[in-house]
């Protein structure tokens, strides 16, 4: 069984989130805040930031850790955090992603009542997070043990 830790940023600019497309025909079609795989001495608000710029051309600062994400699938076990992050610089650019085998077609910035059709993740930003942020996010949330559908 495998086990991964990645990090990932909720990026925000202008009350809009940053998200990206991962899409492979047959196989997936779903939007996420921008994240990967920890790498090395990383810290995880670094692999966040780092991760937001590979995958969007996006510089942000991540500052809030607010949720803690856990999946499992036949393959083994992944942990991802979640980090709020604030827009630095950079306009929107997948082309330059290393990793081309996550299938990133595309990204925007999205309202709260303007999030993509289909699967987003953190799915608590359809359900939650934009009252989570009002309140202040105090400590990071757990969210629940979920199995991957992807």
């Amino acid at each position: 069984m495998r086990h991964r830790i990645s990090a990932g940023v909720l990026a925000l600019r202008d009350d809009r989130i940053l998200l990206v497309r991962h899409f492979r025909p047959g196989r997936h079609d779903f939007w996420s805040g921008p994240g990967g795989g920890v790498e090395g001495s990383e810290e995880l608000h670094q692999a966040a930031e780092r991760e937001a710029l590979e995958e969007t051309g996006i510089s942000v600062r991540a500052h809030t850790l607010a949720y803690i994400d856990e999946l499992i699938d036949n393959t083994g076990r992944a942990v991802k955090f979640w980090f709020v992050a604030d827009y630095l610089s950079g306009e929107i650019d997948t082309g330059n992603n290393p990793a081309k085998n996550e299938s990133i077609v595309e990204a925007g910035w999205f309202s709260r009542h303007a999030l993509p059709q289909g699967h987003v993740f953190p799915e608590i930003l359809r359900k939650g997070f934009w009252a989570d942020l009002e309140r202040g996010l105090a400590s990071p949330i757990k969210l629940p043990l979920r199995q991957s559908i992807f």
